[in-house]
């Protein structure tokens, strides 16, 4: 084997341990999360390894960190700037050869928007994020470009998507810039309550159901255009709830043909097209509820049974199979009405309603769960206003996995 004297810690003669070899590198939030392999050991045992980060491809100093075993974090990167990085391994005689250089990555805040929706007196125009994988309040994003015009929302890690309430316009924002939505396309009729909060996504297509129909439509998320025909519901639905998967699934469940709520969950395939394929059952018949999503797990929340008072149950299903739900946990507060979206980590509940009925009592109430594991939802922060019937979206979440 080769080795080499030490550039870090200098070099008496004896061996540095062999380069490291990168696995993945995951950005987040003007970091990335380096994971490695170690080579083989020098003549004495190997004591530590050191990421270090370029933008140029040459130059591998924009930052870096220390650890004793993988993966190791380098943070104080800026968002939005792609970046390799390499890793060397050390010992009390030097340092080895670096790794091969990573993939290409791009740190990105994680970020979960709320959009639109009905606020105190009237609809509202406001589109609000929030940072996922901390705590807080509300922070103002922009504009939709009408009031109301957003019951939904989906798309990948670059671009947002709403759409809905008594509208056939498609809107997008840009996570890299906060700012007011623009028009994306038309959907072929009104969406009204459209299906599927933070509605089935992967990084290519988002899929959006259409209020009180049975019709799916699909948009090339990258391409401003108006909507493509996907496939067909089972029966005509409104005022349901989607979430996608890794595995490029997408899973939509509940809502409610007029005064009739359904207990149904049915999946579809994303990157294909074609009508859904029944996936299970949730434990009661559920409208105006909210899903999110990690990669392998899907939440679905809140809502109600027709005619019935809000609840505050969550339950769950492991996405890449069929079945029915497994319970969950309880919101901090039951309500219907409500958004959601989520990390790969965090699944968060947005605003709703407290008591039965459209007109009913509104919240600016926030939850949180870690969805890789079962429990109550601990309070996250508030949005600005009290609101329900919301889009909500994020860009990272299970779909884009």
């Amino acid at each position: 084997m080769v080795r080499r004297s030490g550039s870090f810690l200098g070099h008496d003669g004896l061996d540095a341990p062999d380069a490291p070899s990168i696995d993945s590198v995951t950005g987040g939030n003007a970091q990335v999360s380096v994971a490695f392999t170690a080579g083989t050991a020098g003549t004495t045992a190997t004591t530590g390894f050191v990421a270090q980060v370029s933008t140029d491809g040459t130059a591998y100093n924009v930052s870096s960190n220390t650890g004793s075993s993988s993966p190791i974090v380098v943070s104080s990167l800026t968002n939005g700037t792609a970046a390799t990085a390499k890793v060397w391994a050390i010992n009390a005689h030097g340092t080895s050869e670096p790794s091969a250089a990573s993939s290409s990555f791009t740190p990105a805040a994680v970020l979960g928007l709320v959009a639109g929706g009905d606020n105190l007196y009237s609809g509202s125009d406001t589109i609000e994020y929030f940072s996922i994988p901390s705590t807080g309040n509300a922070t103002d994003w922009g504009n939709l470009i009408a009031a109301g015009e957003a019951f939904t929302g989906g798309g990948n890690s670059i671009r947002g998507l709403f759409t809905g309430n008594s509208s056939n316009v498609v809107q997008f924002i840009v996570y890299a810039t906060e700012g007011n939505a623009t028009d994306f396309g038309d959907a072929t009729g009104t969406n009204g309550y459209a299906g599927g909060t933070s509605s089935a996504s992967n990084t290519t297509r988002a899929v959006f159901g259409r209020g009180s129909a049975d019709v799916l439509e699909y948009y090339t998320i990258g391409t401003e255009g108006n909507g493509t025909d996907f496939g067909n519901l089972s029966q005509s639905n409104l005022q349901y709830s989607g979430m996608s998967s890794s595995s490029g699934r997408g899973v939509f469940a509940g809502g409610r043909s007029g005064n009739t709520s359904f207990n149904t969950m049915e999946y579809i395939t994303i990157a294909n097209t074609g009508n859904v394929t029944d996936f299970g059952d949730m434990s009661g018949t559920r409208v105006r509820l909210a899903a999110c999503s990690s990669a392998t797990r899907g939440v679905v929340g809140g809502g109600h049974a027709q005619g019935g008072s809000p609840q505050n149950t969550m339950e769950y299903i492991t996405m890449a199979s069929t079945g029915d739900v497994t319970d969950f946990g309880d919101l901090t507060q039951a309500r219907n009405n409500l958004g959601a979206f989520s990390s790969s980590v965090r699944g968060v509940f947005a605003g709703g309603g407290d008591v039965s009925g459209v007109s009913g009592g509104k919240v600016n109430t926030v939850d949180y769960i870690t969805i890789a594991s079962t429990g109550d939802a601990a309070d996250f922060g508030d949005l600005s206003t009290v609101r329900q019937q919301l889009g909500s979206t994020s860009n990272d979440r299970g779909g884009l996995q």
